[in-house]
């Protein structure tokens, strides 16, 4: 592996990464510059064998690399990271002990990198570097903890959307096979939880335009005011099935599509009542009839329904 001098605007950019968790001195800053190295992999490269002891800690300024370990002769991904992000065995972390996860990588990848024997000196000079790790590792460590939770307990769909979660972009970057390996999961299954949870925001999206479109019509452009409006009328207007209609108003709102156009024109009057104005020029009856009721009584009856009142307790009680 062909390690060289890192580049000073590399290492400027990670220093003010580093600088996010905890102010770096001058000092520190120097010694980072001196001692970071840079080193330009290939996809498929292997940086660690499993059961060699891991040398240097690195960051991916653009690339991915992941943690592989063999089970009865089988390869399972243990992490994936990209850009980014710092890498190193997480058993074998300051290669004190032989790794049991090998490092390779995914992308053709531009790494820094720094020699496990130099952090140690930098940790014995400088608190900033103490305090800097120990905030990366506890975060690092956390995170694996809670990938092996839910890739132990959780169904595959909890595991993929977990992923994408936590991942953002990860999916559609990195291949299928090595996410459905880190997620203990078959590729077949995590295409089929892939495709399904497309579906369903496809599903949310066309739900919601459709509630937009009826919202629009009906209490936007004040058709809810029509007397005699019908279910087969507002389907015609908006080209779509009376059943389809129907459905989004049982399902999405809870309420047929009687009670919701009743409960529009019972808030229209409401709204009215409390306009001083209004109440001066029309009668309530006056109102429903404008509002679309066919007649006293079935405005009586509505209004009691969706407010608990009758129309006159509620005028008196504004």
């Amino acid at each position: 592996m062909h390690y060289k001098k890192a580049a000073k605007p590399d290492v400027d950019y990670l220093l003010g990464m580093l600088g996010t968790i905890y102010p770096i001195s001058s000092e520190l800053s120097a010694a980072l510059l001196k001692k970071a190295v840079g080193l330009k992999i290939k996809k498929g490269t292997i940086l660690l064998r499993e059961g060699e002891c891991c040398r240097y800690i690195y960051f991916i300024k653009r690339g991915a690399l992941m943690g592989q370990t063999t089970h009865k002769k089988k390869n399972i991904v243990t992490y994936i990271s990209i850009d980014n992000e710092f890498v190193s065995s997480i058993s074998g972390l300051h290669g004190v002990t032989p790794s049991q996860e090998a490092i390779i990588a995914v992308e053709d990848s531009e790494l820094l990198a720094m020699h496990n024997e130099d952090l140690q000196a930098l940790f014995l000079k400088y608190f900033d570097m103490n305090f800097i790790f120990r905030v990366m590792v506890e975060q690092y460590y956390r995170d694996a903890q809670e990938r092996a939770h839910i890739v132990r307990v959780g169904n595959v769909k909890e595991r993929y959307l977990y992923f994408i979660k936590t991942k953002p972009g990860y999916m559609e970057r990195l291949p299928l096979h090595l996410v459905a390996s880190m997620l203990n999961m078959k590729p077949a299954s995590l295409l089929r939880v892939q495709k399904q949870h497309r579906l369903s925001l496809q599903k949310d999206q066309e739900t919601e335009r459709w509630c937009n479109e009826i919202e629009n019509y009906i209490i936007k452009q004040g058709a809810f005011k029509e007397a005699g409006l019908t279910l087969v009328q507002v389907a015609r207007k908006l080209s779509v099935s009376p059943h389809q209609l129907s459905a989004l108003f049982n399902n999405i709102y809870g309420l047929s599509f009687v009670d919701f156009i009743n409960r529009q024109r019972v808030l229209h009057i409401q709204q009215q009542m409390v306009a001083k104005e209004a109440m001066h020029h029309y009668t309530i009856e006056a109102l429903a009839k404008s509002c679309g009721f066919a007649s006293r009584s079935a405005f009586y009856s509505a209004f009691k329904k969706i407010t608990g009142t009758s129309p006159a307790q509620y005028r008196s009680s504004l």
